[in-house]
């Protein structure tokens, strides 16, 4: 019953924002969202590449260690 977003409801909510936020101000809405979407996406591979090059670098402490 809940778990399903079909068109009708689609419309409605698009209804409901037009009738809040008015036509002209949710382009600038949109917009702002996908920046912020775009702006996480880019922190989180930052982020993964981060922790892969610190991996890289605690592995090579690891072997230096043994070497010494």
């Amino acid at each position: 019953m809940f778990g399903r977003i079909g068109l009708p409801e689609i419309l409605i909510m698009a209804l409901i924002l037009v009738f809040i936020f008015g036509a002209k101000k949710i382009p600038e809405l949109m917009r702002g969202m996908g920046q912020g979407i775009k702006e996480f996406r880019k922190g989180l591979t930052e982020g993964e590449k981060d922790d892969a090059q610190s991996g890289e670098d605690k592995e090579e402490g690891e072997e230096e260690e043994a070497k010494g």
